[in-house]
């Protein structure tokens, strides 16, 4: 054999040798080798869509994801919206979008325009969240909300909740405002530059935006006349100085009204993966709902009861379902934050009223003839 056919033999073997090597890498590569990683990142995961950062519906969020997300099965990803509006464009045709916090009259609104079609067929609510409450902000010169007349009064972006409640409320009061739309946090500095003469919001309290304003700020809140039409269609509460510190004083609460938020699914193809992970989203919050009550999430959490109705809309099949098989859990309210709940409303009632305050003794004999009541004790 001469030395062009050795090395050419050589070259051969030791190709065969490589590609030998290479297979069998390969094959045991694929044997060592676990699913693709987008299969494990995405598994289990809902898009919960919420308002802009500067209400509390972003803090919800993370308080949700922080409690339901276990790193294998279950993962909440908020999303900011535009704005109430665009949020339903959002909950019905933007992909991948699962769930969307809303207000209660924004739905009703969207409803009663016909703004998207067959909307109450569509679109199905997981729970009633807590009450967000309208805040409404002006300059010291401007004593009353009768005084807002013909003035610009900021009412956030078009679409968004604040401008649908603002605009009710302002028609249910015959004032006329000229609104303007700029983002809420572009509307505080045209306020303290005296540009507009008003700025209002829905948000839950104490909202982050007005957390820092102090008596230098020269602003204050201004109280909403709780008429007949007012109280039939919102539901009467105050700003305290407890809220706000540096705006309202202690001894001069603010009347205002509140809206309810509430937790609405999209419309899913049942069977789909997507519907899927939403029920499992509805397992693991409904089961472990109790753990938002403690301390270091957000107080609004306390005013939640998931078995509460959103009268007019369905409530999403599988919510409904876990409700009836969990009744007696669901229906356990914590006796401390019951008791809280009780006389905050009795504060809030006789406030609104402007009957004198009821004494702590009075609250506890009251609340016990409530807990009677409750057992079917009273007749």
């Amino acid at each position: 054999m001469n030395r062009r056919t050795i090395a050419a033999t050589m070259i051969l073997a030791f190709a065969s040798a490589l590609a030998f090597a290479s297979a069998f890498g390969c094959a045991a590569l694929a044997k060592t080798a676990g699913p693709p990683p987008e299969l494990g990142v995405n598994r289990g995961v809902v898009e919960l869509e919420t308002a802009r950062v500067a209400g509390i519906s972003v803090r919800i969020a993370e308080d949700l994801a922080n409690v339901i997300d276990d790193g294998a099965t279950r993962r909440v990803l908020p999303v900011i919206g535009k704005g109430a509006l665009q949020n339903i464009t959002d909950l019905k045709l933007l992909r991948g979008v699962d769930m969307a916090i809303l207000q209660t009259d924004v739905l009703d609104h969207a409803r009663q325009q016909n703004l998207f079609p067959g909307i109450e067929y569509w679109a199905t609510y997981i729970t009633k969240l807590y009450n967000e409450e309208l805040h409404v902000l002006a300059r010291q010169d401007v004593k009353s909300v009768t005084d807002l007349a013909n003035q610009k009064v900021n009412v956030d972006l078009r679409g968004a909740g604040t401008s649908i409640t603002a605009g009710r409320l302002f028609e249910l009061l015959n004032i006329p405002v000229v609104a303007t739309n700029d983002d809420q946090e572009v509307a505080l500095e045209k306020l303290r530059r005296g540009e507009i003469a008003a700025m209002a919001f829905v948000a839950g309290k104490p909202a982050p935006i007005f957390r820092n304003l102090t008596a230098a700020n020269d602003f204050h809140f201004l109280a909403i006349p709780l008429t007949p039409a007012v109280t039939a269609t919102y539901v009467p509460t105050r700003l305290t100085a407890t809220d706000y510190p540096g705006v309202v004083p202690q001894d001069r609460a603010v009347d205002t009204i509140a809206v309810g938020a509430v937790l609405v699914a999209a419309n899913l193809q049942q069977g789909s993966e997507r519907y899927r992970n939403l029920v499992n989203f509805v397992e693991a919050f409904f089961t472990g709902f109790q753990s938002l009550l403690d301390p270091g999430h957000h107080p609004k959490w306390r005013e939640v009861n998931i078995t509460a109705e959103l009268p007019g809309w369905r409530r999403f099949p599988p919510a409904e379902q876990w409700l009836q098989r969990n009744t007696q859990i669901a229906a356990a309210p914590n006796l401390q934050d019951l008791r809280a709940i009780f006389s905050r409303f009795i504060d809030e009632r006789q406030q609104a009223s402007g009957a004198p305050g009821l004494s702590a003794e009075q609250k506890n004999e009251l609340f016990g003839q409530f807990e009677l009541w409750q057992k079917g004790q009273v007749r």
